[in-house]
């Protein structure tokens, strides 16, 4: 089984080390790229490039494949469901309607500065639940992001409830995207959800319980893939 791991805003593959280690040990061939700035720059780089450059590489597995996306991936993945055999969503930016009750931190400038005024003591206070080596190594690898992917993932896009088996793992201490958005959008989804009560909103990747999060998770997709092919 392919799947294709897409991070969030301000990250990159290298989120998905844990992830990526349990999935492989579970059989899946797994990709975890990089999102990438258009030729023109960052600051000109739209929320539909990315959709794109996901779509590319959705395209370029073969089936069955699975499409895991957190945050602002989570939300990127949602666009491209119908080219997914099943979808896991953790702590997704939410699309509309349920983009509204987001906490407002729009408009974001051109670029947002998440490398240039990055800090140690900030990365360890978004990421209370995981330990001072993965508190470093994120702090070391954040980067700058799109103001403009951002502003439009915040406006709010429409997405068609996906016709293939969705799983959403809902952090309950997440401050970016509150547990009660996630948990109503999985019953908007027909979703099954993995409730992680102390983690923070990167916490399932990055956090002390990011091995048992993607097990719990392979778990789920079997379970989704088997239904799928009866």
């Amino acid at each position: 089984m392919n799947a294709l791991l897409v991070h969030g805003a301000g990250g990159g593959g290298w989120e998905w080390q844990i992830w990526r280690r349990v999935f492989i040990a579970q059989g899946f061939r797994v990709s975890a790229p990089d999102l990438q700035p258009v030729s023109a720059g960052l600051e000109a780089t739209t929320l539909q490039d990315y959709a794109v450059q996901v779509r590319e590489a959705v395209l370029a597995l073969p089936s069955p494949r699975v499409l895991v996306g957190a945050s602002l991936g989570g939300l990127l993945v949602a666009m491209n469901a119908g080219l997914a055999d099943a979808l896991i969503l953790i702590n997704p930016l939410p699309p509309a309607p349920w983009h509204s009750r987001l906490p407002v931190r729009a408009p974001y400038p051109a670029r947002i500065p998440w490398r240039s005024g990055a800090s140690l003591a900030g990365t360890r206070r978004s990421l209370f639940d995981a330990d001072e080596a993965a508190c470093l190594f994120a702090f070391r690898h954040w980067r700058d992001e799109s103001g403009a992917v951002m502003n439009a993932a915040l406006a709010g896009i429409a997405i068609e409830k996906p016709s293939c088996p969705v799983g959403i793992i809902v952090s309950g201490r997440d401050e970016d995207v509150p547990a009660e958005l996630s948990r109503e959008l999985a019953q908007a989804f027909a979703a099954t959800t993995i409730f992680l009560p102390e983690a923070s909103h990167v916490g399932p990747l990055l956090g002390r319980q990011a091995a048992d999060a993607a097990q719990q998770t392979v778990g789920l997709l079997n379970e989704c893939i088997q239904r799928r092919s009866n």
